[in-house]
């Protein structure tokens, strides 16, 4: 087999707004995280980030927090692409890496259908930024 190659996908920044609700469980503390605005740059698509979209963040017993994500992408060109995440942030959000996926029925991206990514990011609490790669 040989060793995966990671191509730049694109460079996503969406804003981050913790909706108030919490919830209590046997994994940690759940946090509904609203993620709907921001916007994606790459060499292949490039857009903005739309409404509804969020992440039900779990704070973990051992200080990790999991990651749930959907999000919607609305390319430059009028595309939609239906964006979902699992991941592990570390060391208060300063360290994310996740697993994006995609859907979409647009011709001129359906080939981010067969797309498994991978995502190194950052949040400040008010943001998140990540680079995103395509694994090959």
């Amino acid at each position: 087999m040989a060793t995966p190659e990671l191509v730049p996908l694109f460079t996503l920044t969406a804003a981050t707004v913790t909706t108030g609700r919490i919830i209590g469980g046997p994994l940690g503390t759940r946090v509904i995280v609203d993620a709907s605005s921001g916007s994606f740059d790459g060499e292949r698509l490039r857009g903005t980030v739309h409404g509804p979209g969020g992440d039900w963040v779990t704070v973990r017993t051992d200080g990790t927090i999991g990651l749930d994500v959907r999000l919607l992408l609305r390319t430059d060109d009028g595309a939609d692409i239906y964006m979902e995440y699992r991941g592990i942030a570390r060391d208060n959000a300063t360290h994310i890496t996740t697993a994006p996926m995609f859907q979409t029925g647009a011709e001129a991206y359906a080939w981010l259908n067969q797309v498994v990514a991978i995502a190194r990011g950052s949040s400040d609490g008010r943001q998140v930024v990540y680079e995103v790669f395509e694994v090959r």
